[in-house]
């Protein structure tokens, strides 16, 4: 079942497992946020229970681009496309919040974000490919890190 991100009163829904469950509805709120003042689009989530393709997709990207597969569970997806860009977004239970922008004519404009919620560790996975993180406040979510990478391939 869908559920429509509220940015102005964050909720832990769908994310009460996560260890940091406060601080990642904090960046899922400052992600639905940023869609509808920018593009005045609603942000939804879904179960990754329910989006086994999504997931792939993702995983996908990350395992040829990088070699990257993360052991952590993935909570919650979202799969939208405003404009020219498709986004796709998964939400996993340590903290995690990874989001692949991937425009549908420019291949010079395609890449995987990475944001940490407060308080969680930097994911090994992540480690070892030596990410280096940015931080950036924000209400919502407190400090955010993040790192992102170009798309290369064709997905």
């Amino acid at each position: 079942m869908s559920y429509i991100v509220d940015f102005k009163n964050p909720s832990t829904v769908g994310l009460e497992s996560s260890p940091v469950a406060e601080a990642l509805a904090g960046l899922r709120a400052n992600e639905a946020r940023y869609f509808m003042n920018k593009y005045k689009h609603e942000f939804t989530v879904v179960p990754a229970s329910e989006s086994q393709e999504t997931l792939e997709y993702v995983s996908r990207i990350l395992k040829e681009e990088r070699g990257i597969e993360f052991a952590a569970k993935p909570l919650e997806t979202s799969r939208l496309q405003v404009e020219n860009i498709q986004w796709t977004f998964v939400f996993y239970e340590d903290g995690l919040a990874v989001n692949v922008l991937y425009t549908v004519d420019d291949p010079k404009k395609r890449a995987v974000g990475f944001k940490l919620s407060e308080g969680m560790e930097v994911p090994r996975e992540l480690e070892e490919k030596k990410f280096k993180f940015a931080r950036q406040k924000s209400k919502l979510a407190g400090t955010i890190r993040g790192s992102f990478f170009v798309i290369k391939g064709e997905y």
